[in-house]
């Protein structure tokens, strides 16, 4: 029977609009995560190259836009545009992100594909409607009207840069105006693909020649010298290369708290919440595969992909254990701890645009003290004059500062170390602590604090 399911569907969402659509369903009524469903979908897919990166760019493109182009249909649809069903909105998001986003689909294309796949799921009628709302967009496309800013700046931003209002608003409360519009415009960027060097197999002058060799331009990284961003997005992880270790898929901001931990070859490390494992092969990486790292995570199935991508990159001196990092118990303690807490992941929004409308302040509230309980964890098994740092992927203060001045206040027996020499002044904040936003440092936002265990 779910055989017949899926043959069903498959007939029913063919090509690169009827994938999307599927997709954008399934985010819609479920806590899935767009680029799990996304990979699903290719990999049980029978679409070419190109038709695979236009997927990856209309759901992407739909997802990252959805307050502007839900905006506009709002405006356009008689009734209530969220009430609608399901296939309907969504063939018209998609229909609309290509009418305002894309130069290459004609308009007319764009309305036509829409309607013909409503009619087919729907029937005649919800077809009549989407060619209806559609068209008359077309007509006032460059009339639509957004909230006035000058009456109600939240709402603008909202709307026009495609945010949820209660995060414009913090934002604006906390960096003013100007800034945040700049953070709203970085964070509606298509994302560029950054790598990482592996030192275990290759080197930079090696990877430089050899992407020369296959034309792909690039950029040095702007802050640590293993990254290199690619100019353009690819399917680099078809590379031979790739496939041989010599690089991995990994934004330059994830390198900070490495650099940060200043391990040495032969030490014993302790990365506490590990997969998906870029930190962990860096951090091998930096210590020449010498020393012990063991890295924790509470589910088997992610440390299974961590340990294949620790294998491609020549990795050995790993030990996994699947553990409830908060249960884990270790009598010889560690030089270093790594504690990458689990965070909202409001930095990466560039690369994740379905976390903002995943995300509420509740989340934020209430993963605080997961954070805090991990690096309270971290603090007992480091060894006296070890250093642990504590990272996380968001901009938001509750996950970052105050969970250390927190922490400070209640373990005297810890203080911050400023990393002064070891990275830019750029990437230090007023607090001694490392924070990127994307639309100061072009990586995603991140923070980093480095503390010393005295005694």
């Amino acid at each position: 029977m779910e055989q017949n399911t899926e043959s069903f569907e498959l007939n029913l969402y063919q090509g690169v609009r009827g994938h999307a659509v599927k997709i954008l369903n399934r985010i819609d009524r479920t806590d899935a995560y767009l680029d799990k469903l996304l990979d699903i979908e290719i990999k049980n897919s029978n679409l070419s190259g190109l038709d695979k990166s236009l997927l990856f760019e209309i759901v992407h493109g739909v997802t990252r836009w959805l307050g502007r182009i839900d905006w506009v249909l709002n405006g356009f649809y008689k009734g209530q545009f969220s009430k609608c069903i399901p296939n309907v909105k969504n063939a018209m998001r998609v229909a609309l992100y290509q009418i305002l986003f894309l130069d290459k689909v004609p308009d007319y294309a764009a309305v036509n594909e829409a309607v013909d796949f409503v009619k087919k799921l729907q029937g005649q009628k919800p077809a009549d409607l989407t060619n209806a709302v559609l068209r008359n967009i077309i007509r006032s496309k460059d009339a639509i009207r957004y909230p006035d800013p000058n009456e109600d700046i939240i709402a603008y931003f909202s709307a026009y840069y495609s945010h949820p209002s209660w995060m414009v608003k913090r934002w604006i409360n906390r960096y003013g105006k100007d800034e945040t519009e700049k953070l709203l415009i970085s964070n509606n960027n298509k994302p560029l693909l950054t790598i990482r060097v592996n030192g275990l197999v290759s080197n930079y002058e090696e990877m430089s020649s050899l992407l020369n060799s296959v034309e792909l331009k690039f950029t040095n990284g702007k802050f640590l010298t293993e990254f290199v961003k690619l100019s353009a997005l690819s399917n680099i992880t078809d590379w031979e290369y790739f496939h041989k270790g010599y690089f991995t898929v990994q934004d330059e901001s994830t390198g900070l708290p490495v650099k940060l931990l200043d391990v040495k070859p032969g030490m014993r490390v302790l990365d506490l919440c590990a997969a998906p494992g870029g930190k962990t092969a860096f951090i091998a990486d930096v210590m020449q595969n010498s020393g012990e790292i063991i890295a924790l995570d509470r589910f088997e199935s992610r440390l299974k992909i961590l340990q294949k991508n620790l294998n491609r990159l020549k990795v050995t001196n790993v030990k996994t254990i699947t553990v409830d990092a908060n249960e884990y118990e270790d009598e010889d303690g560690f030089d270093r701890v790594l504690v990458d807490a689990p965070c909202s992941g409001l930095g990466t929004l560039t690369k994740k645009p379905d976390l903002k409308w995943k995300r509420d302040l509740g989340d934020i509230r209430k993963i605080v003290n997961i954070q805090y309980e991990l690096l309270k964890k971290g603090a007992s098994l480091l060894r006296k004059g070890g250093y642990m740092v504590y990272s996380t992927c968001t901009i938001e203060p509750e996950e970052n500062f105050e969970i250390i001045k927190k922490f400070l206040a209640d373990f005297p027996n810890f203080k911050l170390i400023n990393p002064g020499n070891t990275l830019s002044v750029e990437l230090i904040d007023e607090n001694g602590c490392v924070r990127t936003l994307p639309h100061l440092h072009g990586l995603d936002g991140s923070f980093a604090a480095k503390l010393e265990k005295s005694y």
